[in-house]
């Protein structure tokens, strides 16, 4: 799949006109779909009133929704789209040539907007449907920010309410972020907080706790089904969220489509797996349809290693164990990660959808650890000129490894990664890593056991 006689710009830009008229849907061709979200109670498959209770109606529809291949993007939506897509795809010669490698490196950029990611392709789709349905407003979490600052941006735009529940561990490293999210007029709170009932439980079981994903989205729900006019929405994760991300696989495939790429690798970080799910899709369709074939990496971190070392069960998507049941790659909804500075990745568990394709053998996973995480990251910094997301940097070490491989057997293979966004405001993480003072964490299985421990036993669960 060589593309050493083709003259690929540095940068290969679409059209407005090429912004994806509709969202993919990959459940539609996978034979084996994702396992039903469970009511924690009763066992069973959760209908579209029972979520309804929790999420705007038309994202319950589509987070449902298994056999339409492709979902009509409405034009508001592409609209504000216009306003920082399409998102070049790079061919990465500087780092090419510093990595002296035959490989052909490619990345898709989402951190041309000011949440800074990938995460407000969704953002603005769920406050639209929030709007639409005639809400006051929306609840969410945020372990890094960048969902939290994309979701203030999309509701401050639409003039709709905006709660947050911050991951403390990550309010306290990341001030400047959370100032951006209140500068769009969101109301921010560090989580486990005082706020909520779950809070308080959490609190009182784990005294001077950092926070967790798991936590953060407890009490988001918690506020949500509590206060009139408000639904919960969520940044990764459930299949809506996926189905959104797909406008950046679907930008990427047409982009390559011009000069006739077709990539050997595809690389996505993945903590709960929307920019890896956007990424892959439309490739994966193919391979799902059998018109072509990719190696497909998903990349976590190594203190919170859903895909390698979790089970594949039913749990929580929450520590409080309010939420419904989803059977995914798991480290149990206790598990609290360490406070490493990849704070989109700490969440314990993983999207339905990828884990359903990693247990069929359509992916595979690695975990890395922090440290050679952030070498990846300043040498990409150095070469490339954009300065990573902690969260991207774990797609970029692995990238980077592939295409030693290929230095090293003379292969020249396509590589493609996604760099979900900007590292600009993960500067404390950036000073540590040259402070000499970051370490990695990798937790023990005696601390995976006690989170396996807690998976929950459900009438009607096998």
């Amino acid at each position: 799949m060589s593309t050493k006689s083709i003259d690929i710009p540095y940068k290969i830009y679409l059209s407005e006109e090429e912004i994806p008229q509709s969202w993919y849907n990959v459940r539609a061709d996978m034979k084996n779909k994702p396992a039903p979200l469970l009511n924690p109670g009763t066992g069973k498959p959760m209908t579209a009133e029972e979520l309804g209770v929790v999420f705007c109606a038309e994202l319950v529809e589509q987070e449902l929704d298994e056999t339409t291949p492709f979902i009509p993007i409405p034009q508001e939506i592409r609209d504000f789209y216009k306003m920082y897509r399409p998102a070049p795809l790079v061919r990465a010669y500087c780092l090419e040539e510093k990595l002296g490698t035959p490989a052909h490196i490619y990345y898709k950029f989402e951190g041309n907007n000011t949440s800074g990611s990938h995460k407000l392709n969704s953002a603005i789709a769920q406050a639209y449907y929030a709007k639409k349905q005639g809400l006051k407003g929306v609840t969410t979490e945020t372990g890094a920010e960048q969902w939290g600052t994309a979701l203030s941006m999309a509701c401050a735009y639409l003039g709709i309410d905006c709660k947050v529940y911050m991951v403390k561990v990550s309010y306290e490293q990341k001030p400047f972020r959370r100032e951006v999210m209140r500068t769009y007029g969101a109301d921010v709170t560090p989580s486990p907080s005082m706020t909520t009932a779950v809070g308080r439980r959490i609190l009182e079981e784990f005294p001077g706790t950092t926070g967790s994903l798991g936590c953060a989205i407890s009490e988001a729900v918690e506020v949500a089904v509590s206060n009139p006019g408000y639904r919960y929405v969520l940044g990764s994760v459930l299949n809506q969220v996926l189905l959104h991300q797909s406008v950046i696989g679907l930008e990427a495939k047409t982009a390559l489509d011009k000069y006739g790429v077709k990539p050997d690798i595809i690389i996505g970080c993945a903590g709960g797996g929307s920019n890896l799910g956007g990424l892959i899709s439309p490739f994966m369709g193919e391979k799902l349809r059998g018109e072509a074939d990719y190696r497909i990496i998903a990349v976590e971190p190594a203190s919170c290693p859903s895909f390698t070392r979790g089970k594949f069960a039913y749990d929580f998507c929450d520590t409080g164990m309010i939420c419904p049941l989803a059977k995914m790659y798991t480290l149990g909804s206790g598990f609290i990660p360490s406070p490493n500075h990849a704070g989109g990745l700490r969440f314990h568990g993983m999207s339905p959808t990828l884990s359903q394709l990693y247990h069929d053998g359509l992916m595979e996973a690695v975990a890395v650890e922090q440290t050679s995480v952030f070498e990846a990251a300043e040498l990409f910094a150095r070469v490339e000129g954009i300065l990573p997301a902690p969260e991207s940097s774990h797609a970029i070490r692995v990238a980077i490894d592939e295409a030693l491989k290929c230095k090293a057997t003379g292969e020249e293979k396509d590589i493609l990664f996604g760099l979900t966004g900007t590292g600009y405001f993960d500067l404390v993480a950036y000073q540590k890593f040259n402070d000499g003072v970051m370490g990695d964490y990798i937790p023990t299985d005696e601390d995976l056991a006690r989170g396996f421990a807690g998976l929950p036993k459900v009438p009607g669960l096998d």
